[in-house]
């Protein structure tokens, strides 16, 4: 290919990625006179892209000189979704908040009744350490990122979580009883966040933060644990902001950025 030809195309790809830009913006089908006023092309340039475009569904002619996009962008859409892990793009905001804190960073998500860790970074520490072990699991209402999945569950999900489990005590600051959950997944709401306070094991502290997909939906939690002597109530602004660092990378727009 020439260098010509090479640079037609790239110049094609480019007003291609205009056109379905100014698409994207419009909930309703657009008329081909806006579209290319948009989208700085001459109507004639706009409707010969918009026709092969239309050919290969990525978008679709409404009716006479209008078009919306097209549902192979929508297939296109799901298939890269599937295809996130939100472990790797965590990883590395993990690893930056372990290098500002020094402590255990985890990643975990629900199954049924229990929080299951996926990745951890080691405390780093050579004395007392916090071990999480991947793939080690925890009822939701002694851990941190459990109480954000219940409190993503409503009312009558937490009331139903009570009597499906009946809230067993681990230690002495176990929370057993609904009207003590209500209120902590209350104060969960107001903070942005969730402690285990040696709820889960003595000595054992934890801060945890919620991660969100685009469709806005809780898919994980990141937490930081540490001995309770450790423990820096500050830390838990560096949590929040690494979860929403990590719902970002993986699609989520809050309701502030939307």
């Amino acid at each position: 290919m020439s260098d010509k030809e090479s640079k037609n195309s790239i110049q094609v790809i480019e007003r291609m990625m205009k056109l379905l830009d100014v698409l994207s913006d419009s909930a309703d089908a657009v008329s081909l006179k806006i579209l290319a006023a948009k989208a700085g092309l001459h109507p004639s340039t706009a409707h010969r892209i918009l026709t092969a475009l239309v050919r290969d569904r990525m978008a679709e002619r409404v009716e006479q000189g209008s078009y919306r996009l097209g549902m192979r962008l929508l297939e296109l859409g799901n298939l890269v979704k599937s295809r996130i892990s939100v472990r790797e793009h965590a990883l590395p905001f993990m690893r930056e908040l372990h290098a500002q804190i020094g402590e255990a960073v985890n990643l975990s998500v629900r199954r049924d009744d229990e929080i299951v860790y996926i990745e951890r970074t080691s405390s780093g520490r050579s004395l007392m350490r916090v071990v999480n072990i991947i793939g080690a699991r925890a009822p939701l209402h002694i851990t941190a990122v459990g109480k954000l999945f219940l409190l993503d569950d409503g009312a009558e999900g937490v009331r139903a979580y009570a009597e499906r489990t009946g809230l067993p005590g681990y230690t002495k600051n176990t929370i057993q009883s609904l009207p003590l959950l209500e209120r902590e997944l209350e104060k969960v709401r107001r903070q942005g966040y969730a402690l285990d306070n040696e709820e889960a094991e003595l000595g054992v502290r934890c801060i945890g933060a919620g991660v969100r997909d685009d469709s806005g939906a809780l898919v994980s939690g990141l937490s930081v644990s540490a001995p309770a002597e450790r423990m820096k109530p500050a830390w838990a602004s560096l949590v929040k902001e690494t979860a929403e660092r990590i719902s970002r990378a993986i699609g989520h727009r809050s309701a502030q950025a939307a």
